[in-house]
């Protein structure tokens, strides 16, 4: 979770609730016939340099680590098939030994045999089941794979920022242009086609934890730890597009991203770009970071959530505010307005989410929702009458704001769940994992995709936000994650849709 006022990866990375963080694995290729180790320094694409094959270098390469998959997946399985092993043994043993007991009692015959046989076919059954199951999981992850990269493509990388982003929004109005908020004290403005940094905003003096864009005027709503947020004005020109590069393309460099050094940085980040470093309005009531904010409909208002536990609603053109909105009982952790009525979410570590409607002015009503076990990480409105939540309780659920009792569908991951999006016209969520994966369900809980992921796409860290772009009849996802880097991917729904 984003810091007050932290400005390096670590101490950012720190802030954050303890969470388990996957190693990197290297993929080990042994001969079965043979004892010898791989040489070292030896890497994977240089083993195969004397094999005569046809598949580009990238490809083959990919196939090696889905194939190292299968084989660490058959490795817990083999372990699993030892420790099967050694229980029925010891049945076996201790039935033997209950039946020297009994007077004239032979463990090989009567109902002692019968015990120790359906024992045994019990285990043998769970044994068989666990294989067949881990099986089908393999398989179908290596189907999901290959599908994921027909529908999921990436379109650019967006790469500048001197630490992990936190937060990114795409803009209502024209121009089109993509904002990352981050934990260096900044929130950048990117062309979307073609990747170049437009703007800077370095007016906060802690980590930007968030960033909205006005519904239909040209400003920016950044939350931050400095215990502010700051509503400020931008003008950019969009610059020429250039032909998109081949992804596709071999490349030389066989290095897993994952193992980089803390230090490096691909590409080369914003040099002379504009800043602005005044804000047109600062809203300063809260006593802790505040970790996220939003436009209400028509614009005129604004909410912050915060880690003093409460959320505030303020008038934009004076900077007052009008209300503090209590009853979270730890930190919020973020905050969503509907799209078209006056409607709040705050989400919380309490493990609950409130809704707030200011519909009525003379009426603030609030329901709680209860349904998750850990911290709510976000809670977002789609276009109809349904809330989606997520938590690092690894599940994500898909509630009617008519009926708040229980979750109308219920999506259990393998790993916690940050900031999600819905897509407006399609209504499809994207949940960004510890674990660095992206996966697109819909709103019955059905998964509909995996984004790809390998040494040279994807992201090399912890997934930390998504938001849809869905203008110019393209649907566009963009990610972004505490690797210092946001990529933008082109979706096939059609495709996705028909796939389901």
């Amino acid at each position: 979770m984003p810091v007050e006022g932290g400005s390096s990866s670590g101490s950012a990375s720190a802030a954050r609730h303890p969470k388990q963080k996957r190693k990197a694995h290297s993929l080990s290729i042994r001969r079965t016939n043979s004892t010898e180790e791989r040489p070292p320094g030896i890497q994977r694409g240089d083993m195969l340099e004397g094999q005569d094959s046809k598949l580009p270098i990238s490809l083959r390469n990919n196939l090696l680590d889905l194939f190292g998959q299968i084989e660490r997946e058959f490795e817990n399985l083999y372990i699993e098939n030892i420790e099967l092993r050694r229980e029925i043994d010891s049945l076996n043993e201790r039935l033997t030994g209950d039946g020297q007991t009994i007077e004239g009692g032979d463990p090989s015959k009567g109902p002692l045999k019968t015990k120790a046989s359906h024992s045994t076919s019990q285990l043998s059954q769970k044994l068989k089941t666990t294989y067949k199951a881990s099986t089908s999981k393999i398989v179908s992850s290596f189907k999901a794979t290959a599908g994921s990269r027909a529908l999921c493509q990436l379109l650019k990388e967006y790469v500048g920022h001197r630490d992990g982003i936190w937060d990114l929004s795409v803009t209502r109005t024209q121009p089109v242009v993509l904002g990352t908020a981050s934990a260096d004290h900044s929130a950048l403005l990117w062309s979307i086609e073609t990747g170049k940094c437009l703007l800077k905003y370095a007016g906060h003096a802690g980590s930007v934890n968030s960033i909205k864009f006005h519904p239909t005027e040209q400003m920016a709503l950044t939350a931050s730890g400095d215990q502010t947020a700051h509503i400020w004005r931008y003008m950019v020109q969009l610059p020429a597009p250039q032909p998109p590069p081949d992804v596709s393309a071999p490349c030389d460099d066989d290095q897993d991203s994952s193992d980089r050094e803390e230090g490096e940085v691909d590409g080369e980040g914003p040099c002379e770009v504009p800043t602005v470093r005044v804000a047109t309005a600062t809203l300063k009531s809260h006593q802790g970071v505040v970790i996220a904010a939003d436009w209400l409909v028509g614009g005129r208002q604004v909410v912050t959530a915060s880690w003093d536990r409460a959320a505030n609603l303020y008038e934009v053109e004076t900077s007052e505010l009008v209300h503090t909105l209590t009853g979270h009982d730890q930190e919020l952790t973020h905050c969503c307005t509907h799209p078209t009525q006056r409607l709040v979410v705050t989400s919380s570590r309490d493990t609950t989410f409130r809704l707030w409607d200011f519909r009525d002015p003379s009426i603030h009503s609030v329901n709680v929702f209860q349904g998750h076990t850990d911290t709510v990480t976000s809670a977002v409105f789609t276009v109809g009458d349904n809330v989606v939540s997520g938590s690092d309780d690894r599940t994500v659920k898909v509630w009617d704001l008519k009926n708040m009792r229980s979750p109308i569908a219920t999506i259990r991951t393998d790993s916690a769940v940050n900031r999600i999006s819905v897509s407006a016209n399609q209504r499809i969520i994207a949940l960004p994992h510890d674990n660095r994966q992206v996966r697109l369900f819909d709103m019955n809980g059905v998964r509909l995709a995996r984004l790809p992921r390998s040494n040279r796409m994807g992201h090399r860290r912890m997934v930390c936000c998504t938001a849809w772009n869905e203008e110019n009849q393209s649907c566009n996802l963009f990610t972004c994650g505490f690797d210092r880097q946001a990529i933008g991917w082109n979706i096939n729904i059609p495709a996705l849709l028909q796939e389901k």
